[in-house]
């Protein structure tokens, strides 16, 4: 199905009953990496999966999808489809989308979840990286810099294991298109920090983070935020970046307990 957001399209997916959860996944993502997880939990809740823009069959819409931007085509949709409130899940790029929602919409959120994301701005190293895949994009070479993106996602470990699912995550970002790539990369480095929102606890928070995440550093990310009362941390010992594949029942244990406790 789709939306009409400022002259173009937006994808997304809509099924099940109850309390509304919305998933956003992740950089070199689309909707479809939640396959299989959204599905287990229609089992509880009305469940909707988006194509953030740029992403999966969504429009590009320039060259600066900004994390405000993408939090506002959130909002078009619970709009459109009549919601008032909706529990916010975000994988790593939906993380920081999530977290903008939550500074300019929180009245809409029932509760949101930070998905091996977090709430800093980018580091100068990661801000290098970034220009250096954005050149490389540029110029017609996207596949040469996205499978080793995707593989590290997952804890080194489990690399066999999910040789599947790593495949599947390596076939998502291949028809991502180079301009959408291009246009998430630029939102993400122009993104502030939102750790403010974050502790102050206006919505409460579930935590989700990967003991073996190869992006976030777990220990150290968390000595760095002051979580509110509101909110909680879930650590994936056995997870890398991709917990919801990784430790798929653990995910869904911690995602419905939490959003069935503050409902």
């Amino acid at each position: 199905m789709f939306f009409s957001y400022r002259g173009g399209r937006i994808h997304y997916t809509d099924s099940g009953i109850g309390n509304v959860i919305v998933l956003l996944h992740g950089y070199l993502e689309s909707s479809e990496v939640w396959n299989g997880f959204s599905e287990k939990l229609t089992s509880s809740f009305r469940v909707i999966t988006v194509d953030l823009p740029g992403c999966g069959l969504s429009d590009v819409y320039g060259e600066v999808h900004s994390m405000e931007f993408m939090a506002m085509a959130i909002k078009r949709l619970i709009d459109y489809l009549g919601l008032k409130k909706v529990f916010l899940t975000g994988h790593s790029l939906g993380g920081y989308v999530a977290l903008a929602f939550l500074e300019l919409f929180p009245d809409n959120l029932s509760g949101y979840c930070l998905f091996h994301s977090q709430p800093f701005s980018d580091s100068p190293a990661a801000l290098e990286k970034r220009n250096r895949e954005i050149e490389i994009v540029k110029v017609g070479k996207k596949n040469l810099m996205y499978p080793d993106n995707v593989i590290r996602m997952f804890a080194t470990s489990n690399l066999e294991k999910f040789s599947d699912a790593l495949q599947r995550s390596k076939d998502i970002a291949s028809r991502i298109p180079g301009e959408g790539i291009i246009a998430v990369l630029n939102g993400m480095m122009i993104r502030p920090s939102r750790l403010t929102f974050m502790e102050e606890g206006k919505v409460p928070c579930l935590w989700i983070l990967g003991s073996m995440d190869n992006y976030i550093p777990c220990d150290l990310i968390q000595k760095q935020v002051n979580l509110p009362s509101n909110a909680k941390t879930v650590i994936l010992k056995k997870s890398g970046h991709m917990g919801f594949v990784e430790e798929e029942e653990n995910s869904l244990n911690a995602i419905t307990e939490f959003v069935n406790k503050i409902s």
